[in-house]
């Protein structure tokens, strides 16, 4: 396998661990609901538990949702190693596919063995406009999101015959 492939998949595998890492610990050391104040007026951690998708999407749909969004992440994951693996030639459009997979394989752990997502990081303005708890793994998914779209405002290369 050729070597840069090997470090995208390196950097998705980090992202995993630093993402099942901090929700552990976090686990380890709250209650379920509990916060502590960071930053007062901006930013706190706490343990919630998230059985949907994004922003508790089908949070309350009955437990079907557990699987489909496990499979789905699954099925994600293998074709982003195959997209990582044929474009790792593009290095922001690879480690963008990186982070996607390392936070979409956190997440899909959770769901797994849990049974739901642990989110830990509240974002907030003085204790008014609230942003849903979330995690390392949603953060990566994120930023893996910008870095494709700042990737698709390259100019295309021509290749001419």
């Amino acid at each position: 396998m050729p070597k840069r492939f090997i470090h995208f998949l390196l950097l998705a595998f980090m992202v995993l661990i630093l993402d099942q890492a901090t929700k552990h610990g976090i686990e380890a050391l709250f209650e379920y609901a509990e916060v502590r104040t960071v930053i007062p007026g901006f930013f706190d951690l706490t343990l919630r538990y998230n059985p949907g998708a994004a922003f508790s999407f089908l949070a309350d749909a009955g437990g079907w949702q557990r699987y489909f969004f496990t499979g789905l992440a699954l099925v994600v994951s293998v074709v982003l190693v195959f997209l990582i693996k044929k474009h790792q030639a593009e290095t922001r459009y690879a480690i963008a596919l990186s982070l996607i997979l390392g936070g979409a394989l956190g997440n899909a752990i959770d769901r797994m063995v849990f049974g739901h997502v642990i989110d830990f990081l509240l974002f907030h303005w003085n204790h008014r406009w609230y942003y849903p708890a979330f995690n390392i793994a949603d953060s990566a998914i994120c930023i893996g999101a910008v870095l494709m779209v700042i990737d698709s405002f390259k100019k295309p290369e021509f290749v001419s015959k």
